[in-house]
């Protein structure tokens, strides 16, 4: 049986929306089995993040070389990475174990507005991490950060991911969903030489948590069952608006998406599309 594999290296999100229990679940809906390398714990709920414990770079890297040593990886998947020495050293052992399908999602600052990486890790990001990026995913406010230029229009997305593959990261989405002057939510793929959109309806709600999360590990999980970035992107498009579509409506604050909508819309857990 060939079992594909997907190791997330992320924060832990106690609500479960985001970090490593969202893309556990994603990867689990998508038929890959999931592994993790925690980065730092948090407690958090739909109200926000009321603290946050992070692990020493000993023990972030020695969970990797746990997987690295025995059981390996099809792909890779970072998400909170809190500090410039954890990044280092997350980098170090995807260079030592020479992994090639690594997506970098740039979690910054949760949907609460507390930051989730500290501001001089975003140099060792950009230095350390992005040269081994296959597909790098930020959102816009994140793409500015990366970019080091305001964005507003498309045409500005445009020239942040000229700028971002230009620290090494091989394709680069741009996330549409805080573009809220356009009707729909136009994702946008860069490559280094074309560019890609990805339109999907808007939809008005306020229980989003860990969409950011959710739509980078669906991009693992395809691309560690051999999927193109581009395929990859398009299937995590629908998985994340299926996930958006159905509300869960949890909690009193940003509640997080539902996982198993994609395949509950497909039909496959309830033996009929709803």
């Amino acid at each position: 049986m060939d079992v594909r594999k997907a190791l997330t290296i992320a924060g832990s999100d106690s609500g479960g929306g985001a970090g490593i229990q969202a893309d556990l679940k994603t990867f689990q809906e998508l038929g890959v089995f999931g592994m993790s390398a925690v980065t730092a714990v948090t407690a958090q709920n739909t109200l926000g993040v009321q603290a946050v414990y992070p692990m020493t770079t000993e023990a972030v890297s020695t969970q990797i070389d746990s997987i690295g040593e025995d059981m390996g990886t099809d792909a890779v998947k970072t998400g909170m990475l809190f500090s410039s020495e954890i990044i280092r050293a997350v980098s170090e052992r995807i260079s030592y174990y020479q992994w090639g399908k690594v997506v970098v999602d740039p979690v910054m600052i949760a949907k609460g507005g507390a930051p989730l990486l500290q501001m001089e890790a975003i140099e060792a990001l950009k230095k350390n991490l992005l040269p081994f990026t296959w597909v790098v995913t930020p959102n816009i406010p994140e793409a500015e950060v990366l970019s080091g230029m305001s964005i507003k229009t498309l045409d500005d997305r445009r020239e942040a991911a000229k700028h971002i593959v230009d620290f090494g990261a091989r394709h680069v989405v741009i996330k549409g969903g805080h573009d809220e002057e356009m009707k729909e939510a136009v994702d946008l793929l860069y490559d280094g030489n074309e560019f890609y959109y990805f339109n999907s309806k808007r939809i008005l709600t306020n229980n989003t948590h860990g969409t950011g999360c959710t739509f980078s590990a669906a991009i693992t999980a395809e691309l560690a069952k051999g999927a193109t970035v581009y395929e990859a992107v398009s299937i995590a498009k629908e998985y994340i608006q299926a996930a958006i579509e159905a509300d869960l409506f949890m909690g009193a604050g940003h509640g997080p998406t539902n996982h198993w909508a994609y395949n509950r819309k497909r039909g496959i857990l309830s033996g009929k599309s709803e």
